[in-house]
Parts: structure tokens; sequence; C-alpha cells
């Protein structure tokens, strides 16, 4: 178990930039559950580890896509 002062916090901010992301777009990953986040006082805050998290758990695999793109086969007449 990590000691909380070993704990690397991010403000919304600073998560949402690591993320490439805009902070309302953060705010709805939050409020739906799918990132964990922490309220101090009046501050919104995120462990480093759970946005690093969220970002390994978001890896697209392979051959996933196929339906954002035009089936190229031609049309049978």
């Amino acid at each position: 178990m990590v000691s909380p002062s070993e704990i690397h916090w991010l403000s919304t901010q600073e998560a949402a930039r690591r993320l490439g992301i805009t902070t309302r777009t953060l705010y709805r990953f939050v409020d739906q559950g799918d990132l964990p986040a922490y309220r101090m006082g009046r501050v919104i805050r995120l462990k480093a580890t759970d946005v690093d998290a969220f970002i390994d758990g978001s890896r697209i695999e392979p051959g996933t896509l196929d339906h954002l793109y035009p089936d190229t086969r031609p049309a049978s007449s």
C-alpha cells in the first residue's frame, strides 16, 4: 500500500492536460464512474496512478474499429 505522502495528486486541469481532454470531459468521466476522483475541501484531486491506469485501460485493441470505416467490398449487382 502506498503511504499518503507518496501519492502524486493532480488537479483537474493537470489531469485533463495529461489525458489531452477538456476539464468538462474529465468531469464527465468522473461523474460516470470511469475515473476515480477525490474531493478535498472545495477542490477535486485525482491520483496520477489512477489517471495512468485510465489511459492504459483505454487502449484500443487491433481489429475493433471495423464499424468506423465504410465497407470497401464492391457492391453486388
